[in-house]
This record gives structure tokens, C-alpha cells and sequence, in this order.
């Protein structure tokens, strides 16, 4: 706090002011703060204070929870809500400290810092509290005992005097104090020693603050200056106040100060609070209040609000870029005439005010709010307990002697063995783990070796044998963190079924093992995205060879086309061998349509991870809205325009979808007026929903009723509503039938159980099929899988063995593997169940489909998991045809798979229909007709043609040919298989990244920071323009930026804006579009750091088209090297000086391969160049990776004389 402009006597506080303090309380003092305050023995004695009574706190508003007096009389002049422990502490003008632990603000300890100087800052460490004085630093332990006092000026000399007033903790060992003097200190916890004295050019530095980015110091002239992490440089400067600064605060990418103004009159308190926005470095809309702001605070909690304190005691909350409302005014009651100090707790659920008059006043937002976080043990004074010791009972066995108070005493006990009959025999130490001495490496006498973590370090393991068995092949990997803690048999849920989550490293996701739950060659796809709970769906649309071979043929020239970016993602999935896939450009063109916002399927970050919605009815809202909206894209079939060569799909040639001849069920609708006239009209449907008998909860006696009959109950709905009549000319009711005149070839069936009521007939009717079947094998109980022999000749088939289900796989079954449907002449539909018994009794199905009868074949389940712990999740059952094992594996058969975002693994298909209701409930069903593919053709063709790469306009309306920075390809420079292209690719963050701190103060991410591509560029590999780009374009978003990272991207904001920009911007549909053929063309893409590029792109390219620098120059098991040091090394260039630009990056990364074919003989010779790669991590650890200044030293290759053979 600066005090210049206040009151001269607050600032220059001297005990004689009160010299004539009388113990006895004053008359205005309310007598409830006075509470633990020891007074002089001739005043008031505590036990006549009354207590302060209990106030009642509504939850989300600060209001004051209790008071208290540090010392009477005397201003408070600091206060600090400590960093570690529920503690708050309060420093006063006559150099006492006191401390209150928790909430009720219980005196902790209270001791003198200081004999005549105030204390000005509080900071809490681990060990101990730092207090600064004017010109003293003292470090003591919570308790009061000193650890160090360091005197900042020797009084001898009048040029070293201090008047110190900031102090701010850069590292956990490292301080900068500062004051009144035109420089600061820097000081070394460890040593107590000053390291360095850095000098500043506006003198009177009175408040510090710190980022991840800058130093900012606030000085009494009104400036605030940022200065560099390093070097302490000023990097930039704000003139905010004419008069004085009183206090500011940073938050993000906001600074916001409040101060003091030069008037005719003198300094006077400027009720505008000046912002500064970081990112352009330059002052927004000063912010109003109806305050006298004396501190400020920013309290991020749900938004980056700011509390503006006066000192009289008038607090408002506003937004800093916004309006402020005078209702968000509240009063602090300060006893005294003024508040003197203000602080906000880490976990921004307390306020602490001081006052004039030495009161504490804790307001707080609940009623029983923390400090911290994380909060330690608090250690307490133990009471003495030698009398209050419990009597022994000596009849208990297990009572432990321990418990026996023993003296103290160097007499020998009368149980202490002799020296004679007692020989100390250390414990042996375990044998040292063959795998350590196989991987040992010596220096010297001292051997290393990576730990194998086969066991406990200093631990010998105590296992039981018999729980070794109870761990699945899942228990060595936990899926969520929130289940690490709970024991396996306690949960229902079986573990393949819990919602899996990516556990993200210092690397992120590259040492993090995906085969541990995909053993597979198929692709899974990742959870982390936003609204990526549709990933099961996704699955069982790619798994329908029709609509997977439509959809990939499918291109149009909308910028966000469902069908378009879903074959995109279906061509990756294609291409993966195993490794998991990630829709974010799918997702991204979902977000963008109105009607999946109007439907409810855009979930919210919080509603997602919390597991708020209802995700069973949002995957079967979801499930319509996609077929629906690829219905849409697919009917036009014009050839686009903007895509040039994209023909139409080959599986269709009418004005109808694709889709709607899959999916649509062509219907009439029927409605009978009680007055006899009957309407008729057509529609059709590309699902149904099941509707379930009604009243058969009630019924308890098991009636069984077959999936078949409420299937065609669904299908051939009959219900009586009001509806208008013509003949009537008023609304009556009405019976509404509905007949089917076509079915589909795959239908789907949302299954609708949203309740116990549905949940209770799914488990009724799985009961009553079991005990039916069990009845119908003479009640037999075995689990055997099989028949005998024997069994299956009496039935007259005595061919082969076929597989009966066990006994186990008939519980929770109720759903059909087939049904057979049949039309008739009249417009009738007759279902039944088909089992493969009735395959042999009436021949197969296929002949009989010109008779109208077909049947259909379960192909995928979506199912709902109910689980507590994690908010329940969605995984699907889909049985995969021998297409997809064809072309994974070379294999010809069908098998089931769970499908569970990335865990993939084999089911028996009996585990498909098993619906136990209490943890896994049925949300979609998809039947398919038999023999479906061979009624479409199935040839994708690609509808990306050569012509994406030619010369394309630019979104931006300012773009002109002068700021053109790349030329297209010409016809004759169209790429060829096996051709170089360098690529590069820069990006900004739309979600800042998610992390929580762990006890042991390590930081755990939570949800990755969500980035977005930015730009693209790509340059020519080979020919007489090698080295010049040919795309180079700036991706269009129309997402909120949160960073636009410019000191690593160079994107400044505007680039991205057709309005304003300049660039050659395009649609990331577009770019896409170049690089996708790019990649079928077989060329090799060149470039550092590519497995990063493509993931944000959402690519994915085969491992033998990339050609990555970072793994190129790499040795095994050491650190990644940078672009630009090897740039330096290799090729003698400085890139990357104030920040990185795209086509020098691809550039330079062409260079770099060109000079790795150079030093490997084009991979001849893998010994020499080891030789090279050991010289450049030598010289890296000797520069600590660092690339000198541009008056330094030269790359040791110039040095050497191998750079002839680098490339201009």
C-alpha cells in the first residue's frame, strides 16, 4: 500500500500518538472484538466480555463472519492470509505480528518483530514467516523463534539508508525487496546473502506483483513498469496516475490500477481505475466506480472480477471490463476511522480488513470457508497429559506394554538383556534384481542402472497369495484418478466399461501407453475433446460399410459439412494401425450448427466432465440429429464449385440421399374421426422408438413378452389424440395407425429408457426369458458351453458340434441376435424373433425376401453406463464384418468388440445383449438386413482432385497481391509419389490448459490446453524453385482466441480476421483439402516437430511419408533438440530472434534433412553420423542448448570448416 496522498500521522505512525491510551475500552469500541486480547491487569478482565454471537453467512455472498482486535489502539498496518497452513496473519505500526488460526480467528501466536519500526509486508513460507520492516528483513518460525535477521542498510552511512516497502517472492528461495531507494535488492533465502542489486530509473518502487511473463513494479511517480524475468530489463511502461499509485493487480492478460491524481488543490483519489489489456500492451476503457478505491484485488472465482476497496470502508465488486453497479456496493465497519490494509485468501473465500484502531475483520462467501486449498496440519502447543493417563486393563491380550510410561533414566532396566546373550544381527539385504545388473553401466567403481520398479524402493513387498487372483489383466492401469483409492469388488462396473482417461506427462501424450487398452489394429478415439461423447456412434458409423464408403465418397464446397468432416475422420481411421484418432475437426463443424445447439447436444465443459446431462437421451438425440443432418448433405449433388473435380458419389444417381434409402422407412399415417372420415397421408422415418407396453410394471407375475411384439408395437403405432377433423371442423379425438408400405435396409431403434418404469420392464422380461430357457433344458444349472454329441444327434443334427450359450450368458438377455419381418399384400407387418434353429428349419433367408420377408441381423449396441464415481460415460458393442478384418489384418471373419472411446478388446457376442440394468442400460440398437452390401457398391472414390492446389482467393478483404508470400503450383510442378514438401505449421489456444495441484505439490493435467491451427505453409522440396512455398495460408476461425501464442506463432490478433487482415487467409476445410492430397499422393512431408502439427490439424499420416527432424538428429533416451540450435549448428543460421515464422521454420527443416543425407551418406554410414550426434549434445550441454547472441561465437561446424557443403 502507498500512503503517499493519506494522512502524514497514518504514514509516519509513532507511539506517542497514543501514549495516552487508557487499557480501560473505549466508549465507541464494540466490546465483542476485544475477544483473546490480553489486557493490562487493572482493566477489564476477559471473562467479562460477552461472546460474539453466530452470524449467519448466505452461500456465494461475503459478509462478515467475525472480528477481532490484534492489538488496541494501535493501526494494523499489514495482513496475510498464510500460503500453507489456515492461518492470517496481522502486523501493527509498533512492530508486533499476530497470528489467528482459522475461520473463528483463534489467537495462534503473538510476538514483537520490530522495536520502533512498523512492519509493512507479510510473506509465508514453508518453514516460516518473512517480515519486512523499513529497513530490516526477519525470518521467524510460526511460533516466534528467530531463523535469520538481515539488516538491509547500515545507519552509519547516510547514502546506504533503505526505506524499504515491497517484497515479492520470485522462486522458493530467491526475494526481491524494494522501496523508496532507485534500486532493488535481490536476496538468496539459502545464504542470506544480497546477489543482486538492480538498478531502477524511476526511484520508489511500493508495489510488486509477478507472471509467468513479466515483473511488474509500481512506483509513486503513477507508472507501473514491466520488466523481464531474466534480465530484469523494462520491457514496457504504463503512465497510469498523474499523482501517485495506491495499488494494483494482474490477473491473466489484464493489469488494473487505482491511485491518485494531480489537482489544483493538491493529490486527490481518482475514481477511474485504469486497465491495460497485456496482450496489445496498451490502456483500455478506464473502468468507473463509486468508490474512493484505495485497494484493489482481483477475485477470479467465476469470472476475473475485482474488488475495489476504500478506505472508509466501501467495498464493490465489478467486472474490469465493464460497468460497475453501484448495488454491488457493501460496507466494511471498521472501528477506527479508516481501513489501513487488505488482503484475499488463496482459495478467494475469505477477506481480512485492518483498520486504524487495530480491529481484523473476516468476511467471507460460506460459513465455513478455508484459507487454502490445500491446507496443512496446523501443529499445536501439546497439552500436558501425564495426570490424565487412562488405567491399563491387564486382562486384555493384545494390549500393547508400550503404553506403560517409562523415567527417563541411564540406570540399566531390569529387562535389558545382557551383552552375553544378545549379538546384533542386521537384516540382509534382498538380492539386487537380475534386470538392474544386466542394464548396469560402471563408471569407474559406482555402477547406474534404470530403476525396473518391480518393487517399493527401501521396502520389502507383503503379499497374499490367494489376492493376487482378484486383479483382472485391467488392474495395472487405472483408468480415471478418481478410482484409484477404491477397491475393485466394491464397484459393479466392470473395468473395460469405466470411462477411460488419458493421464497426460510433461511429454503429453507421447508416453502414455494406448496398447495397454487396444491391443487391436482398429482405431480408437480419444475422450478430451469437447462433446466427445457422440465417439461411440462415430464407431458404429464406420463400422456400416455402406455409409462408410458413401461418406468417404462425399464431397461439397460448405465450409462446415457434417458429411465432409466425417469422412475425413473415417479416411483416418482407415489409415490408423492401432493408434487412437481424435474427431476434433468434426466436433468443431458440429459446434457450428444451430440446430445441434437448438437440440440441446452441445454440452458445456462443466456439464461434461461433472456428468450433468442425461447421456443416454443426448446420444439418442444426437443418433436423429445425424442421420437427419447427413440426409441434408447428401442430397445435393450438384458438382461443387469451390472444389474443382469433386464429382458426386458413384452410389446414387436420383435427386434422393443415399442415406434415406438406408435408413428411411416409408410410412402412412392413418387418423379415424369418431364421425367415420379417415385421412391418409405418407411420411417416412430413419428410426423408431420403442414404445413399451403400458401397465406391465404393474403386472408381477413375469409375463413374457417378446422384444419381436414390442418392436412391432413401436413400428405400427396406434394411439388416440386430439386431432383436427374436416368434416367436423373441430378438434376431436381421434385413433391414429400407422402402416409401413417399404422398410429399410438397416434399422434403428432407440431404445428410450429413461426411467426406472422402462429399466424395470427390461429386467422383468430378462428374467422371464431366463427362467424359460432354464426350463427348457429340464432346469439343469451347469455352465458347460457346449452339448455333448449325443444330444445335438437326437435333435436330428448330427453333423457338427454347433455352440449352445452357458447357462451365465442367458441372464440379463432379453434382445433378439435377429428378427424376421414380413409384409403383407395388406399392408400387415408380422415380427418375430429368428434364431439360428429356425435358419435350419426354414432355409435361408435371402430366398425368401421376394416373398416380402426379410430378416435382420443385430449389428451394434450403444450403451449407457451408469457409474457414480466418474458421471457415467457411453460405449458401444459392434460387430465387426470381414471387410474391416480384411483390410486391418488379412483375415477373413466376424467378431464382436467393446467399443469404449479409446479401449478397444474382443466380446464373446452373448455380452452384446446382456443388459444388466443396474450399471449398463441400452440406449441405441442397429439392425442390418442380410446380405445388405451386396446391394450398394462399395468403391470409394476419392473425390480430391489435383486441382485444390491451384491458385485460390483470399477470405481477407485487404489481402493484395504485395503481401502475397508464397506461389502456387504451376501444372507442370504437380507433386509426384516419393516428392519432398517441408511443412509448417503455427497455432493459437482456444482453452487454456486444465491442471490440479496433488498434495505432494506436483502438478497433475487434467484437460490439455485446446489449440486451433493457425497457419499453414508448405514449400517446395525439390526442382529450381526449392525452398519456395506454395501454400501458405492463414486458417480462418470463428472460435474465441484466448492466447495467440504471437512470441512462438508470430499470428498477431487481426491476422486471422477477413475483415482486417491482410494475410492470404482461407477456411481450415480448405487447407485441409491441399494437404489431404498431399498425403494420398504419397509425397513426404519434411519438418520438425510434425507429430504435433499433425494432431492439431487432424491428420494422419502414414509413419513412411514423415520425415521428422527432431527424431532424425535424436539420440535414444535423451532430450528432443530444437530447431533453431540445430539450425545453428549445422547450417550456421540464427532463426527464430523475436519469433517464428512458418516458412523459415520448413525451410530450414529441408535444409536440415538435406545436410542429415549428407553426414549419414544418405543413411549408409549410421556409425559416423552417432559420432556427429554425440559432438552436438556435447556442445549442447556445454551452451545449455542455448543459441548465442548474434556478436557470439559461431556454429562449431563454420568453425571446422563444414559448411561448404550447407545449402544457401
Amino acid at each position: 500500500m502507498n500512503f503517499e496522498g493519506l494522512d502524514p500521522g497514518l504514514a509516519e505512525y509513532a507511539p506517542a500518538m497514543h501514549s495516552a491510551l487508557n487499557p480501560v475500552l473505549d466508549a465507541h469500541l464494540n466490546q465483542s472484538l476485544l475477544q483473546n486480547v490480553e489486557l493490562d491487569p487493572e482493566g477489564m478482565a476477559l471473562e467479562a466480555l460477552p461472546g460474539q454471537e453466530s452470524v449467519h453467512i448466505m452461500e456465494g455472498v461475503y459478509s462478515e463472519l467475525h472480528s477481532v482486535v490484534a492489538e488496541v489502539g494501535v493501526p494494523v498496518s499489514v495482513s496475510h492470509f498464510d500460503l500453507h497452513e489456515e492461518m492470517l496473519w496481522v502486523g501493527c505500526h509498533r512492530g508486533h505480528a499476530t497470528s489467528f488460526f482459522g475461520p473463528a480467528l483463534e489467537r495462534y501466536s503473538s510476538f514483537q518483530v520490530n522495536g520502533s519500526d512498523d512492519i509493512r509486508q507479510i510473506q509465508s513460507l514453508e518453514n516460516g514467516i518473512l517480515f519486512l520492516t523499513k529497513n530490516n528483513l526477519k525470518y521467524m518460525a510460526r511460533g516466534g523463534l528467530i531463523m535469520f535477521d538481515y539488516l538491509l542498510s547500515r545507519p552509519h552511512r547516510l547514502e546506504d539508508s533503505e526505506d524499504m516497502h515491497s517484497l515479492l517472492l520470485t522462486k522458493s528461495s530467491t526475494l526481491l525487496v524494494a522501496g523508496l531507494q532507485s534500486h532493488i535488492l535481490e536476496i538468496d533465502l539459502n545464504t542470506v546473502q544480497e546477489t543482486q542489486k538492480y538498478a531502477v530509473e524511476t526511484p520508489g518502487v511500493t508495489v510488486m506483483r509477478q507472471t509467468n511473463r513479466f515483473f511488474f513494479c509500481g512506483h509513486t511517480s503513477g507508472k507501473v513498469s514491466l520488466r523481464d524475468l531474466r534480465t530484469f530489463k523494462v520491457e514496457h511502461e504504463f503512465d497510469a496516475f498523474s499523482g501517485s499509485l495506491s495499488d494494483f493487480d494482474v490477473h491473466g492478460n489484464l493489469l488494473a490500477a487505482c491511485g491518485f491524481s494531480s489537482r489544483l488543490t493538491g493529490l486527490a483519489c481518482d475514481r477511474f481505475l485504469k486497465v491495460y489489456d497485456l496482450r496489445m500492451m496498451r490502456a483500455i476503457t478506464p473502468l468507473q466506480v463509486h468508490v474512493d478505491p484505495a485497494f484493489l484485488r482481483f477475485i477470479p472465482t467465476y469470472t476475473s472480477r475485482l474488488a475495489i476497496i476504500s478506505q472508509s470502508g466501501q467495498c464493490q465488486f465489478c467486472e474490469p471490463t465493464g460497468l460497475a453497479n453501484p448495488a454491488d456496493i457493501f460496507h466494511v465497519n471498521p472501528v477506527g476511522p479508516l481501513l489501513m490494509t487488505f488482503d484475499v485468501s488463496a482459495s478467494k473465500q475469505a477477506l481480512a480488513f485492518g483498520d486504524s484502531e487495530g480491529c481484523v475483520h473476516l468476511w467471507t462467501d460460506s460459513p465455513e470457508p478455508s484459507f487454502n486449498p490445500y491446507s496443512r496440519e496446523t501443529e499445536f502447543a501439546l497439552p500436558c497429559v501425564v495426570d490424565s493417563l487412562s488405567p491399563l486393563d491387564w486382562s486384555q491380550d493384545l494390549l500393547p506394554l508400550s503404553l506403560v510410561p517409562v523415567p527417563l533414566t541411564t540406570d540399566t532396566l531390569l529387562s535389558d538383556w545382557p551383552a552375553a546373550n544378545s549379538s546384533p544381527a542386521p537384516r540382509r539385504a534382498p538380492p539386487v534384481d537380475a534386470e538392474i545388473l544386466r542394464t548396469m553401466k560402471k563408471v569407474g567403481f559406482i555402477g547406474y542402472a534404470p530403476n525396473p520398479r518391480t518393487k517399493l524402493r527401501n521396502q520389502i513387498p507383503y503379499r497374499l497369495k490367494e489376492s493376487e487372483s482378484e486383479f483382472d489383466s485391467f488392474s495395472q492401469v487405472t483408468e480415471s484418478l478418481i478410482g484409484r483409492e477404491e477397491e475393485p469388488h466394491l464397484h459393479m462396473v466392470s473395468k473395460k466399461y469405466r470411462k477411460v482417461t488419458i493421464k497426460y506427462s510433461k511429454l503429453g501424450l507421447e508416453d502414455f501407453d494406448f496398447k495397454h487398452y487396444n491391443k487391436t489394429l482398429f482405431a480408437g478415439l480419444e475422450p478430451h475433446i469437447p462433446n466427445a461423447y457422440c465417439n461411440c456412434m462415430i464407431q458404429v458409423l464406420y463400422f456400416l460399410e455402406p455409409v462408410r464408403c458413401l461418406i468417404q465418397s462425399h464431397l461439397c464446397q460448405k465450409e462446415f459439412c457434417l458429411a465432409c468432416e466425417l469422412g475425413f475422420l473415417f479416411h483416418m481411421l482407415d489409415l490408423s494401425r492401432g493408434d487412437p484418432c481424435q474427431g476434433s475437426n468434426f466436433l468443431r463443424a458440429f459446434r457450428t450448427i444451430p440446430e445441434a445447439s437448438a437440440l440441446g447436444l452441445i454440452l458445456a465443459d462443466s456439464d461434461e466432465a461433472s456428468g450433468k446431462g442425461n447421456l443416454a437421451r443426448l446420444i439418442q438425440r444426437w443418433n436423429r440429429f445425424i442421420l437427419t443432418q447427413l440426409h441434408q448433405d447428401m442430397q445435393e449433388l450438384e458438382v461443387p464449385q469451390a472444389y474443382r473435380g469433386a464429382g458426386g458419389s458413384s452410389f446414387c444417381s436420383s435427386g434422393d440421399s443415399v442415406i434415406r434409402q438406408l435408413f428411411s422407412c416409408e410410412m402412412e399415417n392413418c387418423s379415424l374421426c369418431r364421425c367415420g372420415s379417415e385421412t391418409v397421408r405418407a411420411s417416412s422415418t430413419l428410426l423408431f422408438t420403442l414404445s413399451y407396453p403400458e401397465g406391465s410394471n404393474n403386472d408381477k407375475t413375469g409375463k413374457s413378452c417378446d422384444f419381436a411384439q414390442v418392436l412391432k408395437q413401436s413400428i405400427c403405432l396406434e394411439q388416440n389424440t386430439q386431432a383436427w377433423c374436416d368434416t367436423c371442423e373441430k378438434y376431436q379425438r381421434t385413433i391414429q395407425t400407422r402402416n409401413i408400405r417399404h422398410l429399410p435396409d438397416i434399422l434403428v431403434i432407440n431404445c428410450e429408457v429413461n426411467s426406472s418404469k422402462e429399466a424395470d420392464f427390461w429386467r422383468m422380461q430378462a428374467e422371464v426369458a431366463f427362467k424359460m430357457a432354464v426350463k427348457q433344458r429340464g432346469g439343469e444349472t451347469s455352465t458347460n458351453k457346449e452339448f455333448a454329441l449325443a444330444d445335438w444327434k437326437e435333435l436330428g443334427h448330427p453333423e457338427g458340434v454347433l455352440m449352445c450359450p452357458s447357462i451365465e450368458e442367458l441372464k440379463n438377455v432379453w434382445l433378439p441376435f435377429s428378427i424376421r419381418m414380413k409384409m403383407s399384400k395388406s399392408k400387415g407387418l408380422d415380427v418375430c424373433n429368428w434364431t439360428d434353429g429356425d435358419e435350419m428349419q426354414w432355409g435361408p433367408a435371402r430366398a425368401e425376401e421376394q416373398h416380402g420377408v426379410y430378416v435382420y441381423d443385430l449389428m451394434a449396441t450403444v450403451v449407457h453406463i451408469l457409474d457414480s464415481r466418474t458421471g457415467g460415460s457411453l460405449v458401444a458393442h459392434i460387430k465387426v464384418g470381414e471387410t474391416y478384418h480384411q483390410c486391418k489384418e488379412g483375415v477373413t471373419h466376424q467378431q464382436w468388440y467393446l467399443f469404449n472411446d479409446f479401449l478397444i478388446e474382443p466380446i464373446d457376442k452373448h455380452e452384446a445383449v446382456q443388459f444388466d440394468m443396474n450399471w449398463k442400460v441400452p440406449a441405441i440398437l442397429y439392425y442390418i438386413k442380410r446380405n445388405l452390401n451386396s446391394k450398394y457398391n462399395l468403391n470409394i472414390k476419392n473425390p480430391i482432385e489435383a486441382s485444390v492446389l491451384l491458385a485460390e482467393a483470399s477470405l481477407a478483404r485487404k489481402q493484395r497481391k504485395t503481401h502475397t508470400t508464397f506461389i502456387p503450383l504451376m501444372l507442370n510442378e504437380m507433386p509426384q509419389l516419393g516428392d519432398l514438401v517441408g511443412l509448417d505449421a503455427e497455432f493459437v489456444t482456444l482453452n487454456e490448459e486444465e491442471a490440479e495441484l496433488r498434495s505432494d505439490g506436483t502438478k497433475s493435467t487434467i484437460k490439455p490446453s485446446q489449440m486451433s491451427v493457425a497457419r499453414i505453409t508448405c514449400v517446395r522440396g525439390q526442382g529450381p524453385n526449392e525452398g519456395i512455398p506454395f501454400i501458405d495460408d492463414y486458417i480462418s476461425t470463428q472460435e474465441q482466441v484466448v492466447d495467440y501464442l504471437t512470441q512462438y506463432s508470430g499470428i498477431k490478433p487481426g491476422d486471422l480476421d477477413a475483415k482486417i487482415s491482410s494475410k492470404h487467409l482461407t477456411t481450415l476445410k480448405s487447407t485441409y483439402l491441399k494437404l489431404r492430397f498431399l498425403i494420398d499422393i504419397g509425397v513426404k512431408f519434411v519438418g520438425h516437430g510434425l507429430q504435433k502439427d499433425f494432431r492439431v490439424i487432424n491428420l494422419m499420416v502414414p509413419k513412411d511419408q514423415v520425415l521428422d527432424t527432431v527424431y532424425l538428429f535424436h539420440m535414444p533416451r535423451k532430450r528432443m533438440i530444437s530447431l533453431r540450435f540445430l539450425a545453428w549448428y549445422f547450417l550456421d543460421l540464427k532463426i527464430q530472434g523475436e519469433t517464428h515464422d512458418s516458412i523459415e521454420d520448413a525451410r530450414t527443416a529441408l535444409q536440415l534433412y538435406r545436410k542429415y543425407l549428407e553426414l549419414s551418406k544418405n543413411g549408409t554410414e549410421p556409425e559416423s553420423f552417432h559420432k556427429v550426434l554425440k559432438g552436438l549434445y556435447e556442445k549442447g550441454r556445454k551452451m545449455d542448448w542455448k543459441v548465442p547472441e548474434p556478436e557470439g561465437q559461431t556454429s562449431p561446424k563454420s568453425k571446422a570448416g563444414m559448411g561448404q557443403g550447407k545449402m544457401a
